[in-house]
């Protein structure tokens, strides 16, 4: 698959590469692992929070919520939102809200993701989280008897991270391995195509150390040609980073004992290493470089991308596995968008006929024909029967839910306005890099602006 361009990039000049590694270097069987997730967290919240043990009988849909959705926890709504901010699609629950409806709650109010009363779902990981929401509002609004809506959301998120931190998920994960992660012998090879060409490697990930190793030991050193262990690539390893916080606080390192897994203060340089937490400004003095020498790789936009560019000069590169779905969908999807807009290109000019007739009755009355209106009004009420149909032929290539993840409607979707933002490149998977040398000049396509267009 290509890589995407959004602003130059030209590796020739990054020294340093830094990987993220849950849905980066490590790639999950996303629909399995998630309807995992979706079954343990729904028992941590019948053990934690006293909810009723039947909502561990609901059925785990991966349709039900893409990436990039955002929850509003007041109202019990997930939303799809524009790159300005505007609500395009919302559902209640499980329940579509209609146009009308959604306009009332919403008007033409600008969501802001830093109100408390919003929730992003903006990685993989966010996947199950919404799914649980969604049914769990449902199963309110039927009577069960289940805390408010924005406790809801803040219940389930705390029975993830128990779910994360006491072992219960991760162990299980490691035990069937093979059933949620993938292997795949082109990362190494790029990985090996990196350290060949003098690129220092360092693997930055919020995961805890034993994690890291299991899944790391599982998904490179099968393949490795050169060096015996996934730790003979990479100088660096940062584990439990606690991005974004890594990109904004002045936190000390840990030296970990690859071994024990014990810590200790780690004094001095942070130049090669297995490390806890730490600081991306002293590892970047530490290196002697300069941020523009250094290139992030990674797949949450907030914590991976967003911060790091508001706060550093490094280069960014996100990995988006879900848009090669949509890039499939796109494919297949083409000619209806093609006859889609030949039949708008038709509704203007039928648009701009009628208008031309209402100047006539104001100004040149003698001239002005109250049927030529009306042939006008039943020909556009043709293209937008014509236009409905296409479009509903159009929505089926796509999630049956939302829709499209890079687009609200006819606008960006704020997810696509972030990657677009944030990301001087991104990608389907690391891997795609392999289609490009280590000292490729990545460049944009000339943006054509409104007024440019032909």
């Amino acid at each position: 698959m290509p890589v995407y361009v959004n602003r130059t990039l030209n590796m020739k000049k990054i020294k340093a590469i830094g990987f993220d590694m849950d849905y980066t270097l490590v790639r999950y069987k996303s629909e399995a692992f998630e309807k995992f997730v979706h079954g343990l967290v729904l028992q941590k919240l019948v053990e934690l929070k006293n909810y009723p043990q039947e909502i561990t009988d609901l059925k785990f849909d991966f349709q039900l919520v893409i990436q990039g959705l955002v929850i509003d926890k007041p109202k019990g709504n997930l939303l799809q939102v524009s790159r300005f901010g505007k609500v395009k699609i919302a559902h209640h629950g499980l329940e579509p809200i209609p146009f009308k409806e959604q306009h009332e709650l919403y008007k033409n109010k600008v969501i802001d993701l830093r109100s408390p009363n919003f929730q992003s779902m903006d990685t993989n990981f966010s996947v199950s989280n919404g799914i649980m929401y969604a049914q769990l509002v449902d199963l309110k609004d039927k009577g069960m008897d289940l805390p408010d809506y924005a406790k809801l959301a803040d219940d389930i998120k705390e029975a993830i991270d128990v779910a994360h931190s006491d072992g219960s998920l991760k162990e299980y994960a490691v035990a069937h391995i093979e059933d949620f992660i993938v292997q795949d012998p082109n990362i190494v090879k790029l990985l090996e195509r990196f350290k060949r060409f003098g690129k220092k490697l360092m693997v930055i990930t919020n995961s805890e150390w034993w994690w890291t190793k299991k899944l790391m030991e599982y998904t490179i050193n099968p393949f490795l040609e050169e060096g015996e262990d996934w730790k003979d690539l990479f100088e660096i390893v940062v584990c439990l980073a606690g991005k974004p916080r890594f990109f904004t606080s002045k936190n000390m390192f840990l030296n970990i004992d690859p071994e024990t897994g014990l810590m200790s203060n780690a004094e001095g340089k942070i130049t090669e290493g297995i490390f806890q937490g730490g600081w991306a400004g002293k590892l970047q003095d530490d290196l002697g470089l300069d941020g523009e020498e250094i290139l992030y790789v990674g797949d949450h936009i907030f914590g991976d991308v967003l911060s790091l560019k508001k706060t550093f000069n490094w280069r960014t590169a996100l990995v988006l596995e879900p848009l090669e779905e949509e890039l499939e969908a796109n494919k297949k999807s083409k000619s209806v968008q093609q006859e889609i807009d030949k039949l708008m290109v038709s509704k203007e000019e039928l648009e701009r006929n009628l208008n031309m007739i209402e100047i006539l009755k104001h100004e040149d009355p003698e001239n002005y024909n109250k049927d030529d209106i009306n042939k006008v009004y039943a020909e556009i009420d043709r293209v937008n029967t014509q236009i409905s149909d296409l479009l509903d032929k159009y929505r089926e290539f796509y999630n049956p839910y939302w829709g499209e993840m890079m687009r609200a409607g006819q606008e960006e979707s704020r997810f696509a306005d972030q990657v677009e933002k944030y990301a001087c490149i991104y990608m389907t998977r690391v891997s795609d890099l392999l289609d490009y040398t280590p000292r490729t000049y990545f460049r944009p396509m000339k943006r054509i602006m409104a007024h440019e267009e032909l």
